[in-house]
């Protein structure tokens, strides 16, 4: 690291690196002094105004304080399609009944004769009403963010200021889960104290609950960064606050997830050669396994964990990939063993492909399939446990991440190389790196649906180029004219107003290129999220290097909040940096 690095200490970047060189943990990450303030909580409820009313069956009906609140959280949701979806209606009454007392119980008895428009139409005037609001009104409340943060958003780390991600408890209302998840509706419980352990220094100043609360428990756990933990009653899964992205700790296990990648680097052909033989063992685990890290090895797929049935929304990986999730086509479209994938993956996104494969995986396929009912386990004799295991003997610290990891950074730096025209100017070589990016996003199937703006912000886009179409056609009339006038006149002063107009027709053409290149930009990302790639899989050395190198502002490339989670990235990296 030090040989790697030197001691280059220029800007924030430069100070992250000295300090990972002064005090580097060798046995992982621990830290020797943690400080906060503790979690801000989500504000009480306050009640409707007596004026907004909720109707039972055409009838006006005042609800308790609690019931109540859980009515809003419905009502705020009314234009939203979730509402009208039977499993989150089943699931909100069930537990909205639970908040109701005896008395609203027996009258409440069907969510279809319950009228919330009133309350909703309170709320959207509500949110109308923030949007109107003055300057010196909104001053107040960026005032009062910037004092809750300046006191709740930071914390000591070994004698470093470091900022907090999310010092905010979420408050409570319906969860809703991604695709068709079976508890989409259910209440998300408003989180107090006594659910909240925090973690701190046996030495510091413990933070102090709220007045006539208490923590459920204070740790001093130095193996881990989380500052503050609570388990969420929907699915029992652990929240946690955690430091800023741009923390050195953070910034410490990025640099480590991209050197393991790194690392794979150097022998991944050796990996390959191994499954590729592993396809004719005598053993059909040793195949699955192959089969599998073939999958996720050249389609980016994840491994797959185990989760109980009904739990969670019927997705699937790699190791948990069913019969029915695939079917084989010994020819299709002109190539040969054609392997169609269609199942639901991380977030209930829709994986859809068809991947030629080589022949001998094509056979296997057809050898796990056998005899099997389209519900049956495609790899059964394979699970996570046994995958991992067997990464592990691979290489240290090998896992399905940091195939998809390399898999990604690999990728980017080589579509950069194809697609990057050293004679483009900025804005077409941040289209080439969109379109280096996207080729990553797709293979890590980073769908999302077309923005509901989409068309409105096209049509504005479209207008904007064909009032600078307008523009450019009257420049180039009125370059041609001075040119006749020059042609006339002979004299200097009509020159010089060619060389003007020459330079206005340069202008409004680059300005026009932008705005197309804009267009171009938008409507191929219309379907594909990027920033999940970029933030999360792509070595930022790479995109950095390739900013230096061709002259690009880094922050064409990242935002604000992303130069300061990669700085060391962008003190680090050369312009012939190489994954």
């Amino acid at each position: 690291w030090n040989q790697c690095l030197g001691h280059r200490v220029l800007g924030t970047g430069g100070r992250i690196l000295a300090w990972w060189e002064e005090e580097r943990y060798p046995e992982g990450i621990k830290w020797k002094f943690l400080e906060h303030k503790g979690p801000v909580f989500a504000p009480p409820y306050e009640p409707l105004p007596e004026n907004v009313k909720f109707y039972y069956d055409g009838k006006v009906m005042k609800l308790s304080t609690k019931a109540e609140e859980v009515a809003t959280f419905f009502a705020k949701m009314l234009d939203h399609e979730y509402t009208t979806k039977e499993i989150f209606r089943k699931n909100f009454f069930k537990d909205w009944r639970k908040e109701m007392t005896s008395e609203e119980k027996s009258t409440i008895t069907n969510l279809s004769k319950c009228d919330f428009t009133h309350m909703s139409q309170y709320f959207k005037a509500q949110t109308e009403a923030r949007k109107q609001m003055s300057k010196e009104e909104k001053q107040k409340i960026k005032e009062e963010n910037e004092r809750l943060l300046k006191e709740y958003g930071y914390c000591v780390m070994d004698n470093h200021k470091e900022r907090i991600a999310n010092f905010k408890i979420e408050p409570p209302g319906l969860f809703r889960g991604r695709g068709n998840h079976p508890k989409m509706g259910m209440l998300k419980r408003r989180i107090m104290p006594e659910d909240i352990i925090i973690n701190c220094s046996k030495d510091s100043k413990i933070p102090p609950p709220p007045p006539g609360h208490k923590w459920k428990e204070v740790r001093h756990d130095n193996k881990v960064t989380w500052l503050v933990s609570w388990t969420e009653n929907i699915q029992g899964s652990i929240k946690y606050i955690m430091l800023n992205p741009s923390s050195r700790i953070k910034g410490e296990k990025d640099w480590q997830k991209y050197e393991t990648a790194r690392r794979l680097k150097k022998c991944v052909d050796k990996i390959r050669n191994q499954y590729r033989e592993d396809w004719k063992s005598k053993e059909m685990k040793v195949r699955q396994r192959a089969v599998a890290l073939y999958f996720i090895d050249k389609l980016a797929l994840r491994a797959g964990n185990e989760k109980e049935e009904g739990e969670t929304a019927d997705t699937v990986g790699c190791c948990s990939l069913r019969v029915e999730h695939i079917k084989l086509h010994p020819e299709l479209d002109g190539q040969e063993y054609v392997v169609e994938f269609d199942f639901l993956g991380k977030d209930s996104i829709r994986y859809y492909n068809k991947v030629p494969v080589e022949k001998r995986v094509f056979k296997n396929l057809q050898l796990f399939m056998e005899n099997k009912q389209p519900e049956d386990d495609l790899f059964d004799r394979l699970n996570t446990s046994i995958l991992n295991k067997h990464l592990q003997d691979l290489m240290e610290g090998l896992t399905a991440k940091v195939f998809r990891t390399y898999n990604a950074s690999i990728t980017l730096q080589q579509q950069l190389k194809e697609l990057t025209n050293p004679d483009d100017n900025i804005p077409a070589k941040i289209l080439s790196y969109n379109r280096a990016n996207r080729a990553v996003a797709i293979l890590c199937n980073h769908q999302r649906a077309p923005p509901k703006t989409f068309e409105k912000s096209m049509m504005n886009l479209q207008s904007k180029i064909d009032a600078k179409k307008e523009q450019l056609a009257d420049a180039r009339r009125e370059l041609k004219s001075a040119k006749a006038d020059a042609k006339v006149r002979r004299d200097e002063k009509s020159k010089k107003t060619v060389e003007s107009k020459k330079k206005a027709v340069q202008r409004i053409e680059e300005q026009l290129m932008k705005l197309e290149v804009q267009a171009t930009d938008r409507e191929e990302n219309k379907q594909i999220a990027l920033g999940t790639s970029k933030l999360n899989y792509l070595d930022p050395r790479i995109s950095v290097a390739w900013c230096k190198k061709w002259g690009i502002p880094i922050e064409k490339i990242y935002n604000k909040t992303q130069r300061e989670k990669f700085a060391w990235a962008i003190d680090m990296a050369e312009e012939d940096y190489e994954f």
